[in-house]
């Protein structure tokens, strides 16, 4: 069934070239030369895709995004704009536009990023029919929980597209595994995945890694050589720690994420690449783009199928089935014998805040593996461990050295040992008497005072009294006092 598309021009030469670029697609096409005529057009008619330009004669095209937003129409709006007015359309899609052209686009162009909103349209169907399922593992990635549910789903959904994905995350999560696995689930999948590690690359150097070099174009390049967008022609290439990127090869980037093409260092030829592209990073990407350190428009290209991945201490039990797994294949691997671990180790894993993820649970397993041989990991075989949060009555008396913090030193719930608790009643004394409700206080109460005392220990440092709370800095700033 041919897909409505609306086409919001007032130029009639400009109007007439688009129609001829989407003769031979699958669109039923309705157009309009004034910002009224086309609102009538998608209150009656409700397009799936709208191709509006910012300037028409009777209203501005971002009012036109304001009322599909108020009004709920479900449109997929695309903007085009003039190559001076980025800025404009930077902020139309603050407003809920999915994407911007800037004028003049080549055919291939507009087919490419009309292609990609009808796939994304699809996202959300997609999504209802995978709730159903309940996967403990996808690709090379392993979890069972809701959160890692909906990571699935999202690679489900956006694997078959060309659409750019953004994997955030904390160090440690697994971001190229997704990368891997969008790819594997792909059309592209017989192509290459090339990865461009943007932090681990001198900075006079990534654009040579990125778009190649010709002979004799620096000191040392002795002969021309293929960058990263040319490896991954006809497959994905994935950008990890974008954020560590120069801004000032932001610019180029985004020149290739617009029109596929490139210039290798020291070229003046034009390249082409069909390359899907995946970025990741651990960085707050938003927060890097109001300090100027990332360009916005660069942003909003990136960020179109964001995938945030959670952190270990988020994931309830995946700890667990990721240590086991972890055990099985080392164990294996060195001709080892373990196959659990006891009940106090898993307490341990669960309880655990694990900062550096499943890079440092491997780790742990790894220490185990090759140090010890038994059926079961046992608690004096766990390496020193830091931010233990485990129950007293869960673990067996430990000494310091075997990784866990003593008997006496242990608490219900971990806290930095500068963080004072409040003034509950003993343990003892709450359990021999009756309380009443004048000893009751609200949770909303006790989390703000601990939220407050943590602030004022670290000196007002949000991501240490977030970490020693265990608790998301996002949290921290929405609760903390007078926010």
């Amino acid at each position: 069934m041919p897909v409505k598309l609306l086409i919001i021009e007032d130029s009639p030469s400009m109007l007439h070239m688009y129609q001829g670029f989407l003769q031979k697609e699958p669109f039923d096409i309705a157009t309009a030369s004034t910002g009224k005529a086309g609102l009538r057009i998608l209150r009656d008619q409700r397009p799936e895709l709208l191709l509006l330009d910012l300037k028409l004669p009777d209203m501005d095209g971002q009012q036109i995004l304001e009322l599909i937003t108020e009004e709920g129409l479900g449109t997929t709006t695309l903007v085009m704009t003039a190559h001076g007015s980025i800025n404009i359309a930077v902020d139309a899609m603050r407003l809920g536009a999915h994407d911007f052209l800037v004028k003049p686009f080549a055919q291939e162009r507009l087919l490419q990023t009309l292609h990609n909103a009808q796939e994304l349209r699809r996202l959300k169907t997609k999504v209802a029919v995978y709730q159903q399922l309940d996967r403990p593992s996808y690709d090379e990635m392993i979890g069972s929980s809701l959160a890692m549910q909906a990571v699935y789903r999202i690679i489900d959904a956006a694997a078959p597209t060309d659409a750019t994905v953004f994997i955030t995350g904390e160090t440690g999560t697994g971001k190229e595994l997704v990368a891997q696995a969008v790819h594997r689930a792909s059309p592209r999948k017989d192509g290459n995945i090339t990865v461009l590690n943007c932090a681990a690359i001198p900075k006079d150097l990534i654009e040579s890694e990125l778009f190649g070099h010709v002979k004799g174009a620096f000191t040392g390049a002795t002969a021309d050589r293929d960058g990263a967008a040319q490896m991954a022609h006809n497959g994905t290439l994935f950008l990890d720690e974008i954020g560590e990127m120069d801004i000032g090869l932001q610019a180029k980037l985004l020149r290739f994420l617009q029109s596929g093409t490139f210039q290798r260092v020291g070229s003046s030829r034009l390249e082409n690449s069909n390359a899907r592209i995946i970025c990741a990073t651990n960085r707050d990407a938003w927060a890097d783009v109001q300090a100027g350190r990332f360009r916005e428009d660069l942003y909003y290209r990136l960020n179109v199928i964001p995938i945030p991945l959670p952190a270990l201490r988020e994931r309830g039990a995946d700890v667990v089935e990721i240590a086991q797994h972890c055990l099985r294949q080392f164990s294996q691997r060195d001709g080892k014998s373990f196959q659990d671990f006891d009940q106090h180790v898993h307490s341990l894993l669960m309880n655990y805040s694990w900062p550096g993820n499943i890079r440092q649970l491997q780790n742990v397993i790894r220490n185990i593996v090759v140090l010890h041989d038994a059926p079961l990991v046992s608690m004096t075989m766990m390496p020193p461990l830091e931010q233990v949060t485990a129950q007293p009555d869960q673990m067996a008396p430990m000494s310091v050295g075997a990784g866990v913090l003593p008997p006496s030193n242990r608490s219900a719930s971990w806290t930095s040992p500068s963080i004072i608790q409040p003034s509950p009643m003993p343990l003892q004394t709450a359990a021999a008497q009756d309380l009443t409700e004048g000893d009751l206080r609200p949770m909303w109460i006790i989390e703000q005072e601990m939220i407050d005392r943590a602030l004022e220990l670290t000196g007002g440092n949000v991501n240490r009294a977030a970490s020693l709370l265990e608790i998301s800095p996002s949290s921290v700033y929405r609760k903390r006092t007078g926010k």
